[in-house]
C-alpha cells in the first residue's frame, strides 16, 4: 500500500503541478497542521450550541411575560430534558443511517466485483485517469488493486463513493455526547434563575452569563475551524442573543 500512496501521490503532482502528499508529514520535517472536525466534536458542537441558545430564548420569553423564577426554571428543566432526548435521538438516528448506507454500498461493490469485474476495473482506471495517468502507468497499480477483493473494495468505497466505515459503536455515542452537550449548553441560561426572587435580576445576569459563554464556544469553535476567533464568538453570541431577544419581544408584545 506504501507504494501504491506514493503513485497517487505522483499522480496528484501531475495533475496540479503541486505535489499533494497523502502524508501531512514531508520528508524535510515539515509538518502541515490541519483541524479535522471528528464525529465526537462535531456531536459536541451541535448540543452546545442548540443547549445555551433554545433555553436561553425559552428563559428570555418566559421573563418577558413576567412570570415567577421558578416559572422559569421548571420550564426550562422541561425543555432541557425535551431537548436533550430529541436532539440525542436524532443523533442516533443519523449516525445509523449513515452505517446501514454504508452496509449497502459495501455489499454492492461486493457484489459488484465479483459479478462484474469488467466494469469495476474500468471505473478504477476512471479514477487515476483522472490523476493524468497514462494508460501504461495505469495498468500495474490496477492489476495490484484488483488482484485482492478486499483491497478492491475498499479502495472503491473510499475513492469512488468516497465513504469511510464508520464506528459500530457510533450512534449510541452520538447520541449521549449531543444530549449531554444539550444539558450542559441548557443549564447556562437557567442557573441565574435557581433561587431568584427577582426576575429582573435573574434575566439580566442570565443574559450576561449566556452571551458569555456563546461568545466563549463560537471563539473556540472558530479555533479549531480556522474563522478569526473574535468573529466565530460574536456570530455566535449574535445569534443566541437575536434569539432570545425575539421571545421576549414577542412575550411582551402580546402580554
Amino acid at each position: 500500500m506504501q507504494k501504491l500512496q506514493g503513485r497517487l501521490e505522483i499522480c496528484a503532482t501531475r495533475r496540479t503541478g503541486y505535489p499533494e502528499r497523502m502524508s501531512h508529514t514531508h520528508d524535510h520535517a515539515h509538518t502541515e497542521h490541519h483541524f479535522r472536525a471528528t464525529e465526537t466534536v462535531r456531536d459536541v458542537v451541535i448540543g452546545m450550541s442548540d443547549g445555551l441558545t433554545v433555553p436561553f430564548a425559552l428563559a428570555a420569553g418566559l421573563s418577558g411575560a413576567h412570570v415567577a423564577p421558578s416559572v422559569v426554571v421548571l420550564a426550562g428543566l422541561a425543555e432541557i430534558a425535551a431537548g436533550s432526548i430529541a436532539m440525542g435521538l436524532g443523533g442516533y438516528l443519523a449516525a445509523r443511517t449513515d452505517a446501514e448506507h454504508y452496509s449497502n454500498e459495501l455489499q454492492r461493490e461486493i457484489r459488484e466485483t465479483r459479478e462484474l469485474p469488467a466494469k469495476e476495473t474500468a471505473e478504477v482506471e476512471e479514477v487515476f485517469e483522472g490523476f493524468g495517468l497514462t494508460p501504461e502507468q495505469i495498468r500495474p497499480i490496477v492489476a495490484t488493486i484488483t488482484s485482492d477483493e478486499k483491497r478492491w473494495v475498499d479502495f472503491m468505497m473510499k475513492f469512488e463513493l468516497n465513504l469511510e466505515e464508520p464506528d459500530p459503536g457510533r450512534a449510541a455515542k452520538s447520541a449521549a455526547t449531543i444530549a449531554v452537550s444539550y444539558i450542559v449548553g441548557g443549564l447556562i441560561p437557567l442557573a441565574p434563575y435557581f433561587g431568584a426572587d427577582n426576575l429582573r435580576t435573574a434575566l439580566i445576569a442570565s443574559v450576561g452569563v449566556t452571551l458569555t459563554a456563546l461568545a466563549v464556544f463560537g471563539g473556540v469553535k472558530a479555533r479549531f475551524t480556522g474563522i478569526p476567533i473574535w468573529r466565530g464568538g460574536l456570530q455566535t453570541a449574535l445569534i443566541g442573543g437575536l434569539a432570545a431577544a425575539a421571545a421576549f419581544g414577542i412575550a411582551r408584545l402580546f402580554q
